[in-house]
Order: C-alpha cells, then structure tokens, then sequence
C-alpha cells in the first residue's frame, strides 16, 4: 500500500528516467502513506481497532 501512494505521488507529467520516486520534500508524500497504510489494514483486518483518525483519513480523499 505504501509504494502504490508514494508512486501516485509522481504524476505522468513528471515521470522519466531522472524522476520515478518523489522528492522526500513533497508534502503530499506523507499523507498519501498514511491513509493508503490505513485503509489496507483496516480491509484486511489487520487494524485492531479504528481510531478517530481512521474517520478522518477517510472521509479525505
């Protein structure tokens, strides 16, 4: 789940040779992971519980 949101990161536009992983100063980067990581726990019942964030993360898309 993590590489699929960090590669969503990279748009076509900006994908060659030189530039297939985002720069580590690209915002979007973070949060991406984060709700990606989430959002497969949580549909494959590794998450042991849903936290307020869990709402959060994925009422924002």
């Amino acid at each position: 789940a993590a590489a699929y949101a960090i590669a969503s990161c990279v748009g076509k536009e900006e994908l060659s040779e030189d530039y297939i992983i985002p720069s580590v100063f690209n915002r979007k980067v973070g949060p991406a992971v984060a709700r990606e990581v989430s959002r497969a726990a949580h549909r494959t019942k590794v998450a042991q519980r849903a936290s307020k964030a869990y709402s959060e993360i994925h009422l924002v898309s």
